[in-house]
């Protein structure tokens, strides 16, 4: 009998786990496509007041992207490309490209709550993350992501609350290694682009206690997915030939 429950017990998980794989999968597929442009303002708000960041990004895949800053003026330019997990930096007023090295990879993305490593990794739930359901309802789910042995992660955990029938998050709490809640996630404001549904909203609070008054949010203003983009834009050329 223990071992009949045993098995029980196992094929449950397995189903589980199976059925969280094809929510993170479809919620994954849907935001991404294969192609997609946006032009997106991001509000950084912090102890000393709030600015904006203005900008357009280029993107292939989860393999391939390239951003240009838009606004403020001091900063208009200033382009970065990711490949993989690699990224470089042009910064026009000194005309010179940097590749971003592994030490600075956790620093602050123009000044933002994200860091560098959130920019350039863009890290897949389904293939680094093993994923379990947590709770499950009609319309929505919460799904436990805990990363799978050798992952090249910076999370410990990540627990996702997803809308099922517009396959996106609509909450993200991210954990370190010691499972202690370092920032949160929230997207709002679901418009459907072509065959794909996007949150034109995001927002991130750390919750360190220092930086209680941070937070920086996202507003996309122009999505177009899936229009092929000129392979030009994901070289090294790309980041001083588009940064006028």
């Amino acid at each position: 009998m223990k071992y009949l429950l045993s098995f029980i017990f196992i094929f449950s998980s397995f189903l589980y786990g199976s059925e969280a794989d094809e929510i993170i999968k479809a919620v994954e597929d849907n935001l991404r496509g294969d192609f997609m442009y946006a032009k997106m303002r991001m509000i950084v708000t912090g102890q000393r007041g709030a600015r904006t960041i203005e900008m357009e990004s280029w993107s292939q895949g989860d393999t391939k992207s390239f951003i240009k800053i838009l606004y403020p003026k001091k900063d208009r330019g200033i382009t970065f490309l990711k490949l993989d997990t690699q990224m470089w930096q042009y910064i026009p007023k000194i005309e010179r490209t940097i590749k971003i090295p592994p030490s600075m990879m956790l620093q602050s993305w123009m000044g933002s709550d994200f860091t560098n490593d959130d920019m350039v990794k863009e890290s897949s739930m389904i293939k680094d993350y093993n994923a379990k359901l947590l709770s499950k309802t009609s319309s929505s789910a919460t799904i436990e992501l805990l990363p799978k042995p050798n992952a090249a992660v910076v999370w410990g955990k990540i627990i996702v609350d997803v809308d099922i029938s517009n396959k996106v998050p609509t909450k993200e709490i991210y954990y370190d290694d010691f499972m202690q809640k370092v920032r949160i996630m929230t997207f709002s404001n679901i418009q459907r682009h072509g065959n794909h549904t996007l949150p034109m909203v995001m927002e991130l609070k750390p919750l360190d206690i220092e930086k209680k008054k941070n937070s920086t949010k996202v507003i996309f203003e122009k999505v177009n997915y899936d229009t092929p983009i000129d392979a030009s834009y994901f070289s090294k050329n790309a980041l001083k030939r588009y940064s006028n």
